[in-house]
């Protein structure tokens, strides 16, 4: 097993252990978009525990270094990706910014909070990415400001084909610490799921919009 594998098991055991991410194929949760879905995850439980935090923390940098090289700015992005983009620009020793997911009503009606000069190359920090849509409105408003945008990281991804698709459109290069499959295997593993849910978690998948209905 390569090593990114077994960081991306561990980081998947994590979050099932301290229930960032929840997998209730039989009692299905319901999302704001209305679909109906086996698995639940919020991964700013993660900050309540020093350990995780740490490791994920660790791992973000590695990644970023390895696939992106080290960048002049860290930005998170509103909400999820601000206390997780703040840890990775500490421990890097660079400014770190975030982006809203609106600009602001009042005052200067600012859509990145921080400081970033045009020309300036920017890694994008994100907890979790479904469609990916409000995750490349903050990269836009990056490339907007004059930023070079080297890519995305992120704790966690569905990997929706949308999301692909997306990223792929956007020109922006996407990597995280962990993904459904391997949650998936490290919770079969673990007997968080059984073999009889493992067809339904994976029919979601492939098609979460009409899953039970």
């Amino acid at each position: 097993m390569k090593q990114n594998e077994e960081c991306a098991l561990k980081i998947a055991e994590f979050l099932l252990q301290i229930k960032a991410i929840k997998l209730q194929p039989n009692k299905p949760f319901t999302w704001a978009s209305g679909w109906k879905s086996p698995i639940y995850c919020d991964n700013r439980v993660t900050l309540s525990y020093p350990k995780v935090r740490t490791f994920i923390r660790q791992e973000f940098v590695k990644a970023i270094l390895e696939k992106f090289g080290k960048p002049d700015v860290i930005a998170g992005v509103a909400t999820g990706g601000i206390a997780q983009g703040a840890l990775v620009a500490q421990e890097l020793g660079l400014p770190f910014v975030y982006i809203r997911s609106e600009a602001k009503k009042h005052g200067l009606t600012n859509l990145i909070e921080g400081v970033v000069e045009k020309g300036q190359s920017v890694v994008v920090i994100e907890d979790l990415i479904s469609t990916g849509g409000s995750s490349l409105k903050a990269v836009e408003a990056l490339r907007e400001a004059g930023c070079e945008v080297k890519g995305m990281a992120a704790i966690f991804t569905y990997g929706f084909k949308t999301a692909t698709d997306n990223f792929k459109a956007s020109k922006c290069k996407l990597i995280t610490l962990s993904n459904y499959e391997l949650l998936i295997k490290q919770a079969l593993q673990s007997n968080y799921i059984t073999d009889k849910d493992l067809k339904s978690v994976q029919q979601w998948r492939e098609n979460p919009a009409e899953w039970m209905k």
